[in-house]
């Protein structure tokens, strides 16, 4: 863990924890973080496209799992 002290905006702290249900700054601070992170590499995945090479039998998977 590390420790710091950061001046917040009180309005977006507010909102956020109205938004969300959250009750201390520092629950939402890592909330908030935890899905920076999570989007930023969602986004990432998506630079993917085009560049993986997949071969395989779609038809025959669907066909194995009853779909």
């Amino acid at each position: 863990m590390k420790r710091t002290n950061i001046v917040l905006d009180e309005k977006l702290i507010d909102q956020g924890k109205k938004l969300t249900g959250i009750k201390t700054c520092k629950e939402l601070v890592n909330f908030a973080l935890k899905h920076l992170v999570r989007q930023e590499k969602q986004k990432r995945i998506l630079d993917l496209e085009g560049k993986v090479v997949w071969a395989g039998d779609l038809e025959k998977m669907r066909s194995v799992r009853g779909v």
